[in-house]
């Protein structure tokens, strides 16, 4: 019996391209994996749960487990996590599309109150209201400061370390920047939520958190809960190209972050905290 193949972050396809006044022709093109990941939690002295069903782009799925689970407030450092594995299933049934995170010690089964159902395009779907989301954490540090000149290159640096993007044109990207403007992690999704979770879990099992002094850049708009997620871990500084919420800027000023939206060629906007950035 033949093992199902684990799948790739790119599906081929084919298609119709159509020209006005050329006619249309038969092609092939490439697209950005989008499937369902099952998150699961195993503690001592409690029954295995289903946290939440995510679409995502497979890739680094141990990190985006661990990384949405620590931003959900479910763990809260490295030391809680035993191991990450995919579910344990005979070989031929294995989609690698659900994983558990075994944990060293119990959690509050009220965090678990709420059935989450994360869709790629919206983070925050299903749940209730802002308070039944919100994470408690502490402000962020006061550092770092970036200079004006450094911001502005974030952009084309995250855009050029798209390998998958260039390939699909369909996926976004998070990435994690020094102080200097060097990119130092990269993830991609179909939801910039979870190419966050991925870049925060790969911190977090690597016991780098808090991430005190970097920049985090997406692609897309600043949404809520990228802001909230960046809070729990640490980071000080989001940028993004397009446009922040209402909720996303409440939450920047709530928790001491610096938030820099419509970051496009030489021009931004600071919502928040505009000290960090520095003129120059």
């Amino acid at each position: 019996m033949s093992v199902p193949a684990r799948a790739g972050n790119v599906t081929r396809t084919r298609l119709t391209a159509v020209e006005l006044g050329d006619g249309r022709r038969r092609t092939a093109d490439q697209l950005a994996t989008e499937e369902p990941m099952e998150i699961r939690v195993d503690a001592p002295g409690l029954e295995q749960r289903r946290v939440a069903v995510t679409m995502r782009t497979p890739g680094h799925d141990f990190e985006l487990a661990a990384g949405f689970l620590f931003t959900e407030g479910i763990l809260s450092a490295q030391g809680d996590v035993n191991r990450v594995r995919y579910c344990d299933v005979p070989r031929d049934e294995q989609q690698y599309n659900v994983v558990t995170v075994d944990l060293r010690r119990p959690y509050d089964p009220d965090l678990l109150q709420r059935n989450f159902y994360t869709t790629s395009s919206c983070g925050v779907c299903g749940k209730a209201s802002l308070d039944s989301i919100a994470v408690r954490c502490e402000p962020v540090a006061e550092g770092p400061e970036v200079a004006e000149a450094v911001v502005v290159t974030l952009p084309e640096r995250l855009r050029e370390a798209q390998r998958v993007f260039d390939r699909t044109g369909g996926l976004h990207a998070a990435g994690l920047f020094d102080t200097s403007g060097e990119l130092l992690e990269l993830r991609e999704d179909v939801g910039r939520h979870n190419a966050v979770d991925k870049l925060v879990g790969r911190a977090l099992l690597a016991g780098e958190l808090p991430l005190s002094e970097r920049v985090l850049m997406v692609s897309g708009r600043l949404s809520f809960e990228i802001v909230q997620k960046a809070a729990v871990a640490g980071i000080p500084i989001v940028c993004a190209v397009s446009a922040p919420s209402s909720l996303a800027v409440d939450t920047g000023r709530r928790f001491g972050m610096t938030l820099v939206g419509f970051l496009r060629g030489s021009r931004f906007n600071i919502y928040t905290n505009a000290e960090r950035i520095t003129a120059g």
